[in-house]
């Protein structure tokens, strides 16, 4: 499953016969057909009309799906690409796995604008993802077939420790026989958007100053601060020509809005001291029309003796209209979310020309110190039918071809039929190889070192 669709037209879905190999399209975006069953909107084009189509002239007028830039399709042919020219010119990991495929309706606009999002940046709703997987799931349950999911999506907002209404149903997915649920690790680890403070362990209150550079072209962002029981934080914020807020402490009041004398800038900030889901304290920043230049949000930590850690994550580097980071990020408790999901496959990325971890990709583990990823797997200059590609949505579906693989063999052949996705993580685990002189377990490699060899 990815947002964007496929191109379903291409040989490399298709059997030798010319007939297709995807057993259906859930496409979100168009509203003139018939939903799935249970489903009040989008079109579902089933396997006989997607053969129906392929034999017109004009396939687009049955089935109207399409992929406007590649990125489903990629990630499709690479996990499951028919064998063309018996594999000489191209193979994909499962080449005669079934597909079905959904295509995300962009979020409502007005959640974009909520989120500072530009309206032309693809972006998508939990809700519609999770409709999305119920449709999946259905169609395993109805024809009483294996099912791995490929979810090449993730977002840099969230608590990173899998306590999320969409962890909780991959939880569920995952953990039912004939299942896997493979979740790519994001791009981010090397994109200054994570940032660790500390508290000093004995003081009764620390100050940290968390500097954020935003880029010129910053039409405005969000930031999300995620402390950890029984710390409270509060905070003041200071713009780049040096006006500073009062501190804010969040006893009066959860909402609060700052306007400044000498710049057009405004910042909104909204306080939940305990957030549904993980319990823990979450601060929500909306800098709108922010001054170019250094920002500063100064955290005061009080309430606890120990140390205690809290962490601010900036949105994707997508969604996001300039080069905006911290000045001092970790590049740890960078995997987007949902991969810090318990049952699921979390897969980080390396380049496997020269066995070197991919710099760009996130790193564990979560925020509440779970060993996440799982697995490393490559994702460096891939081969799909649209060319060589890179990113951790390579090596998700690299391991989600190789997971079908293995569902073939355990369930199809009747040789481990209660097979799920924590036996199927434990093998692919004893199957992969270590990093030489790597300590375990390990922040980029996985939790426990291995790395799924191409």
């Amino acid at each position: 499953m990815t947002g964007e669709g496929i191109r379903y037209e291409d040989e490399v879905f298709r059997k030798q016969d010319g007939s297709t190999r995807i057993l259906g399209i859930w496409d979100q975006t168009i509203q003139t057909g018939q939903p799935p069953a249970g489903i009040i909107y989008g079109t579902e084009y089933r396997q006989e009309v997607i053969n129906l189509a392929l034999q017109s002239p004009n396939p687009l007028e049955i089935v109207p799906s399409v992929d406007e830039n590649g990125h489903g399709t990629t990630l499709a042919s690479v996990a499951a690409g028919s064998s063309l020219g018996g594999g000489r010119r191209f193979l994909g990991a499962a080449p005669e796995a079934d597909i079905v495929m959904v295509k995300l309706r962009q979020a409502k606009p007005y959640l974009k604008d909520y989120y500072l999002v530009s309206q032309d940046t693809p972006a998508f709703a939990e809700s519609d993802i999770l409709v999305a997987l119920r449709y999946l799931e259905s169609y395993a349950v109805a024809l009483i077939r294996p099912l791995v999911i490929c979810f090449a999506l993730g977002t840099n907002m969230g608590g990173h420790g899998g306590q999320s209404v969409l962890a909780s149903y991959l939880n569920q997915i995952a953990t039912r026989r004939s299942r896997a649920v493979i979740v790519c690790g994001g791009n981010e680890g090397n994109a200054a958007h994570h940032y660790m403070g500390t508290s000093i362990e004995g003081l009764a209150e620390t100050v940290d100053n968390v500097e954020i550079r935003v880029d010129g072209n910053q039409a405005g962002f969000i930031a999300e601060l995620w402390g950890s029981v029984p710390a409270k934080h509060a905070i003041a914020i200071r713009t780049p020509g040096g006006e500073v807020t009062p501190r804010v402490d969040f006893r009066e009041q959860g909402r609060r809005e700052f306007n400044f004398i000498y710049e057009s800038s405004r910042v909104q900030v909204d306080h939940v001291l305990v957030e549904q889901g993980s319990g823990e304290e979450l601060i929500f920043f909306r800098f709108i029309t922010p001054t170019p230049g250094v920002w500063t949000i100064q955290v005061t930590i009080t309430g606890g003796s120990m140390e205690n850690c809290f962490h601010i994550w900036l949105p994707l580097k997508e969604f996001l209209q300039g080069d905006t980071y911290f000045l001092r990020p970790s590049p740890y408790t960078t995997l987007t979310e949902p991969a810090n999901t318990r049952e699921v496959i979390t897969t980080t990325t390396y380049n496997d020309e020269n066995g070197s971890f991919w710099v760009e990709s996130g790193r564990g583990f979560s925020r509440t110190g779970r060993f996440k990823p799982d697995i490393c797997a490559p994702g460096v200059n891939i081969d799909t039918i649209l060319g060589p590609r890179t990113g951790s949505s390579l090596a998700v579906a690299l391991t989600a071809g190789a997971s079908a693989l293995f569902l073939e063999w355990a369930v199809v052949r009747r040789n481990q039929l209660r097979v799920e996705s924590r036996e199927l993580k434990n093998y692919l685990i004893r199957g992969a190889n270590r990093v030489p002189g790597n300590s375990y377990p390990n922040r980029e490699w996985g939790a426990y070192g291995n790395i799924v060899s191409s």
